[in-house]
C-alpha cells in the first residue's frame, strides 16, 4: 500500500491511496481463514468448507470489508503521523468506475485540516464585571408580583358589571342543535374573564354581566376541537351569573410567605433579594462572556476551513429565515442563500469555537457524566409526563448528546479563562445592566 500527497494548499489536503490486488487478496484470505471454523454449509461438516468455495460464496462481501478496513487503517496511520485533524469527514472516491476483483485499487482522498491555533496569554485580557445589588424597590416589586399570583376574589358592590379580569361564578348548560352534550354543564363554576380558559368568544360575552342575570352565550367550537362530535359546531350556553368578584392581591404578611414555603415575610424577602441578585449575576456573566469573546476575536487570527465556515453560514441563514417566517415549521421552503453578513458571523463563530475547543482540550476540560445527567433532567422537565421517554431518547441519540454537551463545555472553558483574566468589579444600577443585556440581542454572536 502506498500513500501519495497530491495537494497541500493552505488547509486543503489531497492524497491517493494505492492498494495492490495481492494485498487485498491476502487480507480476504486471512478473514476467510479466521471465519472458516464456524462456517456451516450443506454437504460439509462444520469448519470443513473448502477455501475455494468460501471465497466464491462470501468473497465479494469480505472483499468490501477488507477494502474498507485497509483504507481506514491507512488514514488512521496517516493522521497519526501527519498530525492532521480533518475539519469534516474526508471525501473518498475510488479511481475508475470499471474496477473488478483482482485489480489494483486507487482511492482519492481529500479533506480540510484544522488549523494550528496560536497561543493566547489569557492574563493579558482585561474585563469588567457589572455588579448589581437588589434595591428595596425591586424587592418590593417582586413581592407585589408574588402577591398578585396568590390573589383572591371578593364580591363587587351589588349591581356592579363584570370587568375583564373579574371572576364570575356561574351555572351553565351548553346545547348543540338544542340538545345538551356531555361535559357542557357545571354549577358554581369560578371563571376569570380574560383567562382564555373557555373556548374563544365565551368569556367576552360575560363582560358587563351582573350577579343574578341570565346570559345566553353563543359560540362556535373550533374546527380542531378535541371532541370530534363538537368540532366546528355552533353551541348555545345558558349561563346564570351568581356572583361577580373583583381581584384582590393577597396581603404581604407571614401567611403569604408560608404559601411560598418561607417561614415568615422576613425570610421570603431575603429569598426574593437573593433570587434577584442571582438573576443579575447571571445577566452580568452573559455580558462579560460577550466581552471576552470580542477580545478573543480581536487577539486571535488564523486560517479557517472553508467547509466549516460554509456549513455554519448555511445554518445561520436557515435559522434567521425561520425566525422571519415562523409560520413555516418544516423544511419545505425555497433554497436559502447565504449573504456576506452570514459568512462574517460564521467566521467569527468558527474561529471562536475552534479556539475554545483547543483551550478545553489543552487544559483537559471535560463535561462530566453528572453534568450531562443534570442537563438532560433539566430539559426533560419541559416534557411533563414524558420525562423518562425524553431521557431514553437522549441516551440513544449521540447527536442530541453533543448538542447538549457543547454549551456546557463552552461555559466551562469560559469560566476557566475568567479565572486567568484580569477582572475588575464595577457596581452599577439595574438599568445599566439591562441596557447591556439588550445590546447582546442587537448584536448576537
Amino acid at each position: 500500500m502506498k500513500v501519495t500527497e497530491t495537494l497541500n494548499e493552505g488547509l486543503k489536503r489531497g492524497y491517493t491511496i494505492d492498494i495492490a490486488a495481492s494485498e487485498l487478496d491476502e487480507k480476504v484470505n486471512e478473514k476467510l481463514l479466521e471465519a472458516q471454523p464456524d462456517v456451516e454449509m450443506k454437504g460439509f461438516r462444520k469448519g470443513k468448507v473448502p477455501m475455494a468455495l468460501l471465497k466464491k460464496q462470501f468473497g465479494d462481501r469480505v472483499m468490501g470489508e477488507a477494502l474498507q478496513e485497509t483504507i481506514d487503517g491507512a488514514m488512521s496511520k496517516h493522521f497519526e503521523e501527519s498530525g492532521d485533524r480533518p475539519a469534516m469527514q474526508p471525501e473518498m472516491k475510488m479511481d475508475g468506475e470499471d474496477w473488478k476483483p483482482g485489480d489494483d485499487v486507487k482511492v482519492n482522498v481529500s479533506y480540510e485540516t484544522l488549523p494550528e491555533i496560536p497561543e493566547v496569554d489569557m492574563k493579558k485580557i482585561k474585563l469588567e464585571r457589572m455588579v448589581v445589588k437588589a434595591e428595596k424597590k425591586d424587592v418590593d416589586e417582586a413581592l407585589s408580583n408574588l402577591a398578585e399570583t396568590a390573589q383572591n376574589f371578593e364580591d363587587r358592590k351589588k349591581g356592579s358589571k363584570a370587568k375583564d379580569g373579574d371572576q364570575v361564578v356561574i351555572d351553565f348548560l351548553g346545547k348543540v342543535d338544542g340538545e345538551a352534550f356531555d361535559g357542557g354543564a357545571a354549577e358554581d363554576y369560578p371563571l376569570v374573564l380574560g383567562s382564555n380558559s373557555f373556548i374563544p368568544g365565551f368569556e367576552e360575552q360575560l363582560v358587563g354581566a351582573k350577579a343574578g342575570e341570565d346570559v345566553e352565550v353563543k359560540v362556535d367550537f373550533p374546527a380542531e376541537y378535541q371532541a370530534e362530535n363538537l368540532a366546528g359546531k355552533a353551541a348555545v350556553f345558558e349561563c346564570k351569573v351568581k356572583a361577580v368578584k373583583e381581584p384582590k392581591a393577597a396581603e404581604l404578611n407571614d401567611e403569604l410567605a408560608k404559601q411560598f414555603g418561607a417561614e415568615d415575610l422576613k425570610s421570603l424577602t431575603a429569598q426574593v433579594e437573593e433570587r434577584l441578585e442571582a438573576e443579575y449575576t447571571g445577566a452580568s456573566r452573559a455580558v462579560m462572556k460577550r466581552k471576552l469573546l470580542d477580545e478573543l476575536d480581536k487577539l486571535v487570527k488564523f486560517d479557517l476551513p472553508p467547509s466549516l465556515v460554509d456549513a455554519e453560514a448555511g445554518q445561520i441563514a436557515h435559522q434567521l429565515w425561520h425566525e422571519d417566517n415562523p409560520e413555516v415549521q418544516g423544511h419545505d421552503h425555497p433554497e436559502i442563500e447565504t449573504t456576506d453578513e452570514h459568512k462574517t458571523l460564521a467566521e467569527r463563530r468558527v474561529r471562536l469555537g475552534l479556539l475554545l475547543a483547543e483551550l478545553g482540550q489543552k487544559n483537559e476540560i471535560e463535561v462530566t457524566d453528572a453534568e450531562m445527567t443534570q442537563a438532560i433532567m433539566n430539559q426533560a422537565r419541559q416534557y411533563r409526563g414524558q420525562e423518562r421517554e425524553f431521557f431514553e431518547f437522549v441516551q440513544k441519540n449521540p447527536q442530541m448528546q453533543q448538542q447538549m454537551r457543547a454549551p456546557i463545555f463552552e461555559d466551562k472553558v469560559v469560566d476557566f479563562v475568567f479565572e486567568l483574566a484580569e477582572i475588575k468589579d464595577k457596581t452599577v444600577k439595574k438599568a445599566a445592566l439591562e441596557k447591556a443585556v439588550e445590546a447582546l440581542d442587537d448584536d448576537a454572536a
